[in-house]
């Protein structure tokens, strides 16, 4: 077992993903796994990684190996059977441990001792290693901010600030997915602060402002919904699609940074008023970007949000044809008519009461 998993079972933290690593080549490792019983696919042969499916759940094991050839962003790869060869080309010490079934830990670079003191290192020369991927400037954010307890090393920092251009060259998911990384951790905030300081943010994220992010978590904000906190970060108009965020990261991204309009004070029609044309997920995250949004107020009308039923105009199209409307632009022209005056009721009428007030235009 190598990498994160080793890494967080040393830490005490809950294991999400386990990694294998073997000292045989890819092919072997699928003959093997088929004669067990396993199913094999081959999901990055070129890097030699196979994925083994075992009770329904997919487990990547790579063949150890070492770079041949490497380009900032794609690396060439031989297949070897030295253990500390391998572990010597991973990003970061806490990154670079294994352990074998016998529970023994192998440690070639003091993953273990910086793991307790809470301090991010390269393996080796960390020019390197940012040299064979510029994401691991990111990914080096990605574990500060997860796993850091002391001072940002020295080596690293002078390392990702000579470095930095270099994510440049970076495709814009690979990027997102980092970033996006970063900004769930529980508290991104020194990290994010480190970024600034070695202008990594300023390559990343133009125009990024660290003090909505800050302002954010002062307000006690959710921590689990990194779109928030990109919001929070930064009102580049043209991020989504820089970015390459999917259509429904986008939509949610362009939610959040609506005016929020609502008030702890406004009643519940206006708050159903609201509920008929977004989620409450979407208004209650709004409100934390709201720059008052803190207090006891804003908690009960958040609170409010999450426990009223979303209302439904609860006319169609086809309701009015049944009416005798015929369909085209007069029919909608009405139906738009209509959902005004449910909303400005409050989005209390139901449907009978809705085709009373059809009629009624009609007649």
């Amino acid at each position: 077992m190598v990498g994160g998993a080793v890494r967080d079972m040393l830490a005490g933290r809950e294991v999400a993903d386990v990694d294998f690593a073997v000292p045989l080549p890819p092919a072997v490792v699928m003959e093997r796994a088929r004669a067990a019983g396993l199913k094999a696919v081959p999901t990055g042969l070129a890097h030699g990684t196979v994925t083994l499916v075992a009770a329904g759940r997919g487990f990547e094991v790579t063949s150890l190996r070492r770079d041949v050839e490497t380009d900032g962003r794609h690396a060439r790869v031989a297949f070897i059977d030295d253990w500390r060869e391998d572990a010597a080309r991973r990003d970061f010490t806490i990154n670079a441990m294994s352990r074998d079934r016998a529970g023994e830990i192998y440690d070639y670079f003091t993953g273990r001792e910086d793991l307790r003191a809470g301090i991010v290192r390269f393996v080796g020369r960390a020019e390197q290693r940012i040299a064979e991927d510029h994401l691991r400037i990111l990914r080096f954010f990605r574990f500060f901010a997860r796993y850091a307890k002391a001072a940002p090393d020295a080596e690293a920092v002078a390392a990702i600030q000579a470095g930095r251009e270099g994510l440049r060259a970076l495709s814009a998911e690979r990027v997102w997915a980092e970033v996006k990384r970063i900004l769930a951790a529980p508290d991104p905030l020194l990290a994010v602060e480190l970024m600034r300081d070695t202008g990594v943010l300023a390559v990343a994220l133009p125009g990024a402002e660290v003090a909505g992010l800050a302002a954010l978590l002062a307000r006690g904000a959710p921590t689990d919904d990194p779109l928030l906190r990109l919001a929070a970060l930064t009102a580049e108009p043209g991020l989504a699609a820089r970015l390459r965020l999917s259509g429904t990261e986008a939509e949610r991204l362009a939610a959040l940074r609506r005016p929020f309009g609502l008030r702890p004070s406004d009643d519940d029609a206006a708050l159903r008023r609201a509920l008929a044309e977004e989620e409450a997920a979407v208004l209650i995250g709004r409100s934390w970007l709201h720059e008052e949004g803190l207090g006891p107020e804003w908690d009960a009308l958040r609170a409010r949000l999450g426990a009223v039923a979303r209302p439904v105009f609860p006319l169609r199209g086809r309701d009015l044809a049944g009416l005798g409307v015929p369909p085209g632009p007069a029919l909608g022209a009405l139906l738009a008519e209509l959902r005004r005056w449910w909303l400005m009721g409050g989005c209390l009428a139901g449907r009978e009461v809705c085709l009373a007030e059809a009629r009624r235009r009609l007649a």
